[in-house]
């Protein structure tokens, strides 16, 4: 792993940085094909709409001095990037300091190859998250504690990934993706209106979805509706699809998330370039 700070190599983190603290910051996680960074528009958007929503005021352009040094090193580079976003350093309380955020970049080197679905056992946690506040709502902030005693959940339960409700009874996403799912022969996401990330996979294959013509619906999906479930698959930046073939022990349809992913192309994200 190499970790860079405003474009500069660190092997040390500040004990006062609000990150560690109070979570104070945002991030993103994407992959990097051969120095090229896959969804880099919707990785873009995301973090300059969270940059300018938390008041971070983080000159992004580092983001690009910081890849650059990586692609210097190795044309070729390929792996995993997670952009972190942290307030920096500051004093003691909850009010922040006044200078610019910090820009953090962890690259985890891999030989990346094309993408691929994977089939998988899922089911629904019993564990529910709360609304958002509604300045955070769509947003990956440091604070992921929902996330990670979901996680927990779904280990237990050896689920690679598993649908998430929230205290409404509201199918939302899953731990660590947003989730599409099939009832009546239609495809759904849930909305995302009151909590949940708004990921990037989950953007890219809406658009897909609307260029070939693959209607999807965004709306609330109410855990009365979970029984009719057809087909349900789970997308983020690193895995386009995770489709469930069992839910709660249920068999679902797999055939009509592979249809999908060969009509959508989701085995060449990479060749989907919105610059």
């Amino acid at each position: 792993m190499l970790c860079f700070k405003n474009g500069a190599e660190q092997a040390t983190i500040a004990l006062s940085d609000r990150a560690f603290h109070y979570g104070d910051g945002c991030f993103s996680t994407a992959r990097l094909r051969e120095g090229q960074l896959e969804l880099h528009d919707l990785h873009w958007a995301r973090l300059q709409h969270a940059n300018e929503r938390l008041g971070l005021n983080a000159d992004l352009s580092l983001i690009l001095k910081t890849l650059a040094l990586i692609v210097q090193a190795n044309t070729k580079a390929s792996g995993t990037v997670k952009i972190v976003l942290s307030r920096g350093e500051g004093q003691r309380g909850y009010s922040w300091p006044q200078h610019p955020a910090d820009v953090w970049l962890f690259y985890y080197p891999k030989t990346q190859t094309d993408f691929e679905y994977d089939i998988i056992k899922s089911g629904v946690l019993e564990q529910a998250i709360g609304l958002s506040m509604p300045n955070l709502v769509g947003l990956k902030t440091l604070n992921r504690l929902e996330q990670v005693l979901l996680k927990q959940e779904a280990d237990q339960n050896n689920w690679s990934e598993a649908l998430v409700l929230d205290i409404q009874g509201t199918v939302v996403e899953g731990v660590s993706s947003n989730c599409f799912i099939r009832i009546n022969d239609s495809w759904i996401t849930p909305e995302l209106r009151y909590n949940g990330v708004h990921g990037v996979m989950r953007a890219a294959i809406l658009m897909r979805m609307q260029q070939s013509g693959v209607q999807c619906v965004q709306r609330s999906i109410d855990m009365s509706e979970i029984a009719n479930i057809q087909s349900l698959f789970f997308c983020n930046a690193l895995h386009p699809m995770k489709i469930v073939s069992h839910l709660n022990a249920t068999p679902l349809d797999v055939q009509a998330c592979t249809e999908l992913f060969h009509i959508l192309q989701l085995n060449q994200i990479h060749k989907y370039v919105i610059r």
